[in-house]
């Protein structure tokens, strides 16, 4: 089982490569989703890594992938570049999965 990094950060890339896990640079929203549908197809990558603004340009298929998928688990890491508010994503989270959208 392997881990599969997306990022739109290349400190976040090289930094996850000289940790052994391989991974793809995306910018815009059809590079996002043109990684994931390579880490989804390969029956190998076990947990996804996304970094927050890939994460924000494909946030709808991620979120899919998040909560029916049973491969890849979905992680969505903050890059260099930005702060984290992952408390607030994992509220979102939870509001959309029991039905209360703001």
């Amino acid at each position: 089982m392997r881990c599969f990094c997306i990022s739109d950060d290349p400190d976040v890339l090289t930094g996850m490569r000289l940790a052994g896990i391989e991974g793809a640079l995306a910018s815009t929203k059809r590079e996002v989703d043109m990684a994931v549908s390579r880490a989804v197809a390969d029956s190998g990558v076990a947990i996804l890594i996304v970094t927050e603004g890939c994460y924000a340009l494909s946030r709808e298929r991620l979120d899919e992938l998040k909560l029916s998928a049973a491969r890849p688990l979905v992680n969505v890491i903050s890059d260099s570049r930005r702060a984290s508010n992952g408390s607030d994503s994992i509220m979102r989270l939870i509001n959309e999965a029991i039905g209360i959208k703001f």
